[in-house]
Order: structure tokens, then sequence, then C-alpha cells
């Protein structure tokens, strides 16, 4: 997809914006609390890492995210949106030193998302049948030009308090009303099968170190256990349990990177009761058995000091 040239001159104000605040490769809090800048000057290596409910928009680069088994690519030309938390990962596919990729998410949480369908008649056209959380849809001027009002605003952080929130509301009201925003508006729905799907990623994610039971979960939502397998696979692309395995395998390896524990320790801390399986469940996801990771990780980390 292309931009057109006032597209293309919002994106580039954007961008300058977001390597004004940053300069330097990582992920940066602003002045406003759901804003984050990310630059990278390289490709990378795949991050897992779980999603929060988000807008994301490139300003410059290209960004490959996986979600389950099925892969979003997304660019200038488009934005990518995360409806509820989901563990995913995401790799940098281009940027270079001299043009790095450079993007924003802005978090959003249901209350914003629900008080917008009250105020405005945006809930017509949601669709019966339950839609993924995850999707990445043609950017638009209207929104591009919120955003970078939005970004703007961090140059003169009095106004933040008093105009970021009505800011904020118009770049969600203009993605609910894009051509797939009924994969938000669908959460919002109470009762839903999309909404009940919402619990119960909440409840994974509460006890993920616990054995998981499809038919406790169900119960609790007021679903059979065959429709939550099935809805909770169209939302999230994968099943609660391949779900629950990606959150431990994640805190697994978070815990291992922090350096406070051995394998077997962690392995145990997240819900495994075989070392070995949690040994080849963590090579399949990560590339690489959990020592060898962390050997890796760590003679990274002294390269990069150096």
């Amino acid at each position: 997809m292309r931009l057109d040239e006032k597209e293309v001159t919002l994106q580039q104000e954007l961008a300058a914006q977001i390597e004004r605040y940053t300069g330097i490769d990582g992920t940066f809090s602003t002045n406003i609390p759901s804003l984050h800048f990310i630059r990278a000057s390289n490709e990378t290596d795949p991050i897992h890492t779980l999603y929060e409910p988000s807008l994301c928009i490139v300003a410059q680069g290209t960004k490959l995210v996986i979600l389950g088994k099925e892969s979003y690519v997304y660019d200038p030309s488009c934005y990518l949106v995360a409806s509820v938390q989901l563990p995913v990962s995401g790799q940098v596919i281009q940027a270079t030193p001299e043009c790095p990729y450079l993007c924003l998410r802005l978090d959003f949480d249901s209350s914003q998302i629900i008080d917008l369908i009250r105020e405005v008649d945006i809930s017509q056209n949601v669709p019966s049948s339950t839609k993924r959380a995850l999707y990445v849809s043609q950017t638009t001027t209207s929104l591009l030009e919120a955003t970078v009002r939005l970004v703007n605003l961090l140059d003169t952080p009095q106004d933040i308090p008093v105009l970021a929130p009505m800011i904020i509301r118009e770049i969600l009201y203009r993605i609910l009303l894009g051509e797939q925003g009924h994969s938000i508006k669908q959460f919002a729905m109470t009762g839903s099968h999309a909404d009940c799907i919402a619990k119960v990623i909440e409840m994974i994610e509460r006890d993920f170190a616990k054995p998981l039971r499809v038919e406790t979960l169900a119960a609790a939502v007021n679903m059979s256990t065959s429709s939550l397998h099935y809805h909770f696979k169209e939302v999230t692309a994968m099943s609660p349990l391949q779900f629950q395995k990606k959150i431990r395998l994640q805190e697994a390896r978070r815990i291992l990177f922090s350096g406070v524990t051995e394998a077997a320790n962690a392995a145990f801390l997240v819900g495994y009761e075989s070392p070995s399986q949690f040994s080849r469940e963590y090579a399949r996801m990560f590339g690489l058995p959990p020592i060898s990771d962390i050997k890796q990780f760590r003679s990274t980390l002294r390269a990069a000091s150096n």
C-alpha cells in the first residue's frame, strides 16, 4: 500500500519527533504515560514478549510479528492493533543506522473503548463471529494527523494533562471506525464470546503456573469446553494450553536472564514438573536449550559493553 503526499509528510514529521526523543536504540517512555517510542538501528532477532492492548504505528522501517503460526508485517503504510494481551514474537526486519526503525506504541484499556461506544453510536456492524485480537490495517490521514498532534504535545508538557486525553480519545475513535475496528469493539460487548475469552485470558495469565483445566475455565464464563476452545483459537490463533505454554516459557526466560536462579528451579516456578520437558519446549520456542540460551545472552551483553 502506498501513502499519499500528505500522509508521507505526516510520517516524516512523526519520524523526526521519535528520533528527537530517542536518539539511541531502545524502548522509551514519554511524559504521556500511555505513549512509548521504539528505535532500532539494525534488524533484530525475534523478541518474545507479551503485547498489551495497544496501537502500534511505524514511522520508518518494517516489523514482523508472529502470533501462533500467523505472521503480520507492518510498515509506515499500515498500523497494528492488539485488542487483548497476547504472547507474540516481534522482529525488526528493515532498519539501518542511516534509516533506523522508528515506531510508537499507544497503550489503551477496555474502559476507554467502552466509554467511546456508550457515547457515540459506533456499536453497529459488530459481526456475530469472533475475530482475531491482532490485526494490521491501512493507515489513514485522519489517524496520522491525530497521532502527530499527540506526539507534538511533548514539546508543550503543560498542555498534556488537558489535551492528551482528548487526542487519545480521537485516535481510538479513528481505529474503532477503521475497516477492522470490530476486532476491538467485540471485547467491549458484555457477554459476547470475545468478552468471555478476554476473561479467560486474564485467568490464564494470573494463574499460569497452575495446572490448566479447560472445564473450570469454561464453567467460569458459562461456556461449553468445545465453545471455549473454538472461540479462544479464533481470538488468539492458539489453544488455551498453547497460550499458557508461551506465557510460562516467556516468564521462565525472563527469570533466567535476570540471573536469580537456575533452569530447573525456573521450570518449577512457572509450573513445569519435568525439567527435561521444560528444556525441550524451551528450545523449541527460543531455538536453544536454557543453559545455551543463557550463555549466548551473557556473551551478547559482554560484547555490547566492550
